[in-house]
């Protein structure tokens, strides 16, 4: 089984790295693991005329795609800040999760292929906020955001959602051992997840867009 971990924390050292460490670690040990760190890539983050105009993809985002399509788990982890991930997180989305790789919208109706279909997701959420808070007066925004507008829009299913927090004052060290356990049980109980058949449209996307269509 292939996975794929992204680490998009902007600073490293920090915790989303060694979450992803002791993911890592905790997979079987005939695991294809291959990692993106997105601090250490080079590509525009502003996607800058939409998808009005193809905009093309740095090696680093031609590299990143050639994993997502191959991989059948994928698991990102970041930081929520002012209530959504960083800026570079963002970034990253615009530029590689696009029309006829991604997904494809239907020409007579309001509906859309998810082109990533077959994969599944784990997604590491880092914050300050407490958990109860998250829920009762943010109603679980990043996580439903994430889960409906993001993964799920594009087939990864199941997408999971691993939340750590509060982080500060000391947290992060108490929970530690808590929070290692939970990443082994999400990391060994990754490859018996369900999945519908993998979907693959990286060579016709690469094609559609050599011939200079609007993407």
């Amino acid at each position: 089984m292939k996975y794929l971990l992204i680490d998009g924390h902007p600073d490293d050292g920090r915790l989303t790295t060694g979450l992803l460490d002791h993911y890592t670690q905790s997979c079987s040990p005939d695991a294809e693991i291959d990692r993106l760190v997105l601090r250490d890539m080079s590509f525009d983050p502003i996607l800058q005329r939409g998808y009005a105009t193809p905009q093309k993809w740095e090696p680093d985002l031609e590299q990143a795609a050639r994993l997502i399509d191959a991989c059948d788990h994928l698991v990102i982890a970041f930081p929520m800040w002012w209530g959504a991930e960083p800026a570079l997180v963002k970034g990253f989305l615009d530029r590689l999760l696009l029309p006829h790789f991604a997904f494809r919208y239907h020409e007579h109706d309001d509906w859309w292929d998810r082109l990533l279909e077959g994969r599944s997701a784990d997604a590491l959420v880092t914050m300050d906020t407490p958990k109860f808070a998250l829920r009762l007066f943010y109603g679980n925004a990043i996580v439903k955001r994430w889960r409906k507008q993001v993964l799920e829009f594009c087939g990864f299913k199941p997408a999971r959602f691993h939340i750590f927090a509060p982080v500060r004052k000391g947290n992060a060290e108490k929970q530690q051992a808590k929070w290692q356990k939970q990443i082994a049980e999400a990391a060994q109980s990754a490859a018996s997840l369900k999945r519908k058949s993998k979907l693959s449209f990286l060579n016709e996307f690469q094609d559609y867009r050599a011939k200079g269509d609007d993407a």
